[in-house]
């Protein structure tokens, strides 16, 4: 048969348009429900022209598949109800600046899985109907995505990584992410996702000052005076806290701080304390919520240089 009458065959023709919207991938429950014989399936894939994604999903071509086609072929191969989940979830609606290494499908908790190497799919007791997408590849919404995919990620910092940059990129608020949250019952990650988004909401900032204060005082270090006045030719602004006696300034950020209509008063702001001969040194409230540690020990180096003794504290 050549090339021409291959690609002219209705049976093919039918084949390619269940793939359409697909990434051209389908399942073989899918071909034989459109009339595609099982020994045209077999064939295609002896002569090569079509590709085995597993032992239920096709790819209908011999080409690269692109990423859509590898989260169909995920969700093909989990069953009728399966759908992305956590990360890969994220990913397909749209998240940027994330790569997922192998694509993560749940289904719910007794239904059959269908394991293969490719894919990562899995039973979840938190698998719900209403949490899924309307449209596209069936996947979970943005906010359950998110915690979901916090809550199953390797570390606490790519945790909060993940659930930072959802917020960032706008595929979720803060306030749907607490929301979420309250559904999560047991996980050990369960406090840090608490932590970091009241750091992500609006108005959580003072509540992590307070967790500044407490662990500076845990430290040995001086309380510093905090909301201090300052002015420079733009106007006047209050700095979170200042060891004034020492001219060390300690500026707490959250994550709008990290939005771009804030970077430059930011920038302005940290040079004309340095001009005055100020020690600027700032404190990321999420990372701080990693690695607290280092951050303290900054504090102690600058207030060491400036000429404080913890002896005479």
């Amino acid at each position: 048969m050549s090339r021409r009458s291959h690609l002219d065959d209705p049976l093919i023709a039918t084949a390619r348009a269940l793939g359409q919207d697909q990434g051209g991938v389908v399942s073989r429950p899918q071909l034989y429900a459109a009339g595609v014989p099982r020994w045209l399936v077999a064939r295609e894939l002896r002569v090569g022209r079509w590709q085995r994604m597993s032992d239920q999903a096709i790819c209908l071509h011999n080409g690269p598949v692109a990423e859509v086609g590898h989260w169909w072929a995920a969700v093909l191969q989990g069953g009728p109800r399966a759908q992305l989940d956590g990360a890969s979830a994220l990913v397909a609606s749209g998240l940027q600046r994330f790569s997922v290494d192998r694509v993560r499908v749940t289904v719910p908790r007794g239904a059959r899985v269908r394991r293969t190497p490719r894919y990562d799919i899995r039973q979840t007791r938190r698998w719900h109907r209403d949490d899924l997408v309307a449209s596209g590849v069936p996947r979970t919404r943005p906010a359950v995505a998110t915690v979901r995919g916090a809550l199953w990620a390797r570390t606490d910092r790519e945790a909060t990584y993940l659930l930072t940059i959802a917020v960032q990129q706008g595929l979720v608020t803060p306030t749907l992410l607490g929301s979420e949250i309250l559904r999560v019952r047991r996980d050990r990650r369960r406090g840090l996702l608490h932590a970091v988004v009241n750091d992500l909401l609006d108005g959580a900032r003072s509540l992590g000052e307070q967790d500044v204060l407490r662990d500076l005082q845990r430290h040995g270090l001086p309380r510093p005076d905090q909301q201090v006045l300052r002015h420079d030719h733009h106007g006047r602004y209050y700095l979170d806290m200042c060891w004034q006696r020492y001219r060390v300034v300690l500026e707490i950020d959250g994550i709008h701080h990290a939005w771009a209509e804030n970077v430059v008063g930011d920038a302005l702001r940290q040079n004309a304390l340095s001009l005055q001969g100020d020690t600027v040194l700032r404190l990321p409230l999420l990372s701080y919520r990693l690695q607290p540690e280092e951050f303290f020990a900054q504090v102690r180096a600058a207030l060491v240089a400036a000429g404080w003794s913890a002896r005479a504290a």
